[in-house]
């Protein structure tokens, strides 16, 4: 895996560092001067890219090659088979070495699909308004003080705050954990999570001092966010006001998670001219933390790890969602809406945005969403009649952004309440947006459908294009779909194989009948030649 990865960021590097300057060179939806900015950032995040990423793929290589197989020889024990002590050696061993080459395989997939997606759509973007997005030049002295500011003060207060608070998450931890250990809760309920939970209250201090250092780098981001307050509100008084006030929000976040007392000792000054004041001195909470601690409870413990692992994930969905895929598919195959040259060119990689990798996710959606529409629903209803609601949904920040549009739209259409007609064609719509030859050919408008109708449906399938065109960037979505390219492409050659076999079956039927007939014919002209003197005698005239 470390080898892999780490040859896969050195490797296609260079060129990542062309194409992105090349990308933000040629961009409409920014000014020069932004330009210049992102350049200068940009070279910065490259340089640091190779780092981290090399950094990242040593320490996940560590712990996947260490953590896999330890996890496979606990289950190899627990699960009461014949030959524990051969399935410890052999159980773990073959499984890692292919998670490893799929970890390789998705991380590739993000280094060129998912990056080129990206950048394309960065520079051929054009801006809502036509204008290219500009930054105000009077106020960047001030932001870049206001930042130089706000990395000093954060740096140094953070650090306090963290090493005051240092002993107090050590301590808390190592309660916490033997109680569990006592009780047999949290990580200790699963007997074959019980070593990892004692290797925790062991490794404890490692991961306190990992919380430190964190709190640490988070200084950077907390400081440097002083130059946006000083740059929207137009005030390098209030970007100071908030250098003052994110050591105070830093505190209480803390205090919050330590369970410690509510309440910060540093002031909070008011750094938006919308926002109200937050009481400086005072230990009153914030009301981003009010009702945590209002009549709060015992913190819940975790009652299984198993239980955990097997609830709704996005990894889920995403399979699922290409499940549906491949059954819609083969039906579009079939129909020969998707055609040979569909899958050809998405097989060979020179369709970005076509009818398979763009518009049957997209259809699978749409009728997932119609289906949510008309039971009335609150959420989606997939095939299986699972239903994803917003308490029952992935606790994801990715997934929201492909939910909550999701659900907008969802609403929009039970509004519509469109005919059966006007949904089939939004279908067809939405399948072949991307290709508007093909739109003409096969989508006939329909007679009662106004133009502000029009209109919305091409509205609503622009939008959910959108949609699944950001999901295809979701990592191992370009895996699961090149299974299913695959598993279309095989059906494409079952389903004109088959139309080729009847054709053949029909042309030899087809002979046969002709062959059939014409001995037919001929036995008949040679029982009239027999019985005829006159057609014997104008036959050997022929032949001679």
């Amino acid at each position: 895996m470390t080898i892999g990865i780490s040859a896969l960021i050195l490797g296609l590097w260079p060129m990542h560092v062309i194409w992105t300057y090349y990308c933000i060179i040629r961009t409409k939806m920014v000014g020069p001067v932004v330009k210049l900015l992102l350049l200068i950032a940009v070279t910065v995040i490259l340089v640091l890219w190779i780092i981290i990423g090399i950094t990242g793929s040593i320490l996940a290589g560590l712990a996947y090659g260490f953590l896999a197989p330890a996890m496979a020889t606990f289950d190899a024990v627990g699960e009461g088979k014949e030959k524990p002590l051969v399935h410890c050696f052999l159980d773990g061993t073959w499984s890692t070495i292919t998670g490893s080459c799929t970890v390789v395989r998705d991380v590739k997939d993000m280094l060129l699909h998912s990056y080129f997606s990206i950048m394309d759509e960065v520079r051929l973007h054009a801006p809502p308004d036509g204008k290219p997005y500009e930054i105000r030049l009077l106020h960047i002295p001030g932001a870049i003080l206001a930042a130089a500011c706000g990395l000093v003060v954060d740096a140094i207060m953070f650090t306090l705050i963290a090493l005051y608070k240092f002993p107090v998450m050590l301590f808390k931890g190592w309660k916490r954990l033997i109680e569990d250990l006592v009780g047999r809760e949290g990580p200790f309920l699963e007997t074959a999570c019980v070593p990892f939970a004692g290797l925790a209250i062991i490794l404890w201090p490692l991961a306190v001092i990992g919380a430190f250092l964190a709190s640490i780098i988070c200084s950077i981001p907390f400081g440097t966010y002083a130059a946006v307050v000083v740059y929207q509100e137009s005030s390098f008084f209030l970007g100071l006001s908030y250098v003052l006030s994110s050591v105070s929000i830093f505190d209480e976040y803390t205090n919050d998670v330590l369970d410690m007392a509510p309440g910060s000792c540093f002031p909070r000054f008011k750094y938006r001219k919308d926002e109200a004041s937050s009481h400086g001195g005072s230990l009153s909470r914030h009301t981003s933390f009010k009702g945590k601690h209002d009549g709060k409870k015992a913190p819940q413990r975790v009652t299984s790890f198993k239980s955990s692992f097997d609830e709704y994930n996005p990894f889920k969905l995403l399979d699922l969602l290409f499940i549906e895929c491949k059954h819609h598919g083969k039906d579009l195959v079939a129909e020969g809406v998707i055609n040979p040259k569909d899958i050809e060119g998405t097989k060979a990689g020179k369709v970005s945005n076509g009818v398979l990798n763009v518009g049957l996710p997209a259809y699978v959606i749409l009728k997932a969403l119609l289906r949510s529409a008309k039971a009335n629903s609150d959420g989606l209803i997939l095939s299986d009649g699972f239903e994803i609601t917003s308490d029952n949904r992935p606790k994801s920040k990715i997934f929201e952004w492909f939910f909550d549009p999701l659900m907008v739209i969802k609403d929009q259409i039970k509004a519509e309440n469109f005919t059966e007609e006007e949904e089939a064609y939004l279908e067809k719509q939405v399948l072949l947006i991307s290709d508007p030859k093909r739109i003409k050919e096969n989508l006939i408008r329909l007679p009662s459908l106004s133009e502000q109708k029009q209109a919305e449906i091409e509205a609503f399938a622009r939008r959910l294009q959108g949609i699944t065109k950001s999901m295809s960037r979701y990592p191992t979505a370009k895996r699961r779909f090149d299974v299913l390219v695959k598993s279309l492409s095989e059906e494409l050659a079952r389903t004109m194989g088959s139309q080729t076999a009847n054709g053949s079956q029909v042309r030899k039927t087809k002979s046969g009948i002709v062959r059939m007939l014409s001995q037919r014919s001929v036995g008949k002209t040679t029982g009239i030649q027999g019985d005829d003197p006159e057609a014997q005698l104008t036959s050997d005239v022929y032949t001679e």
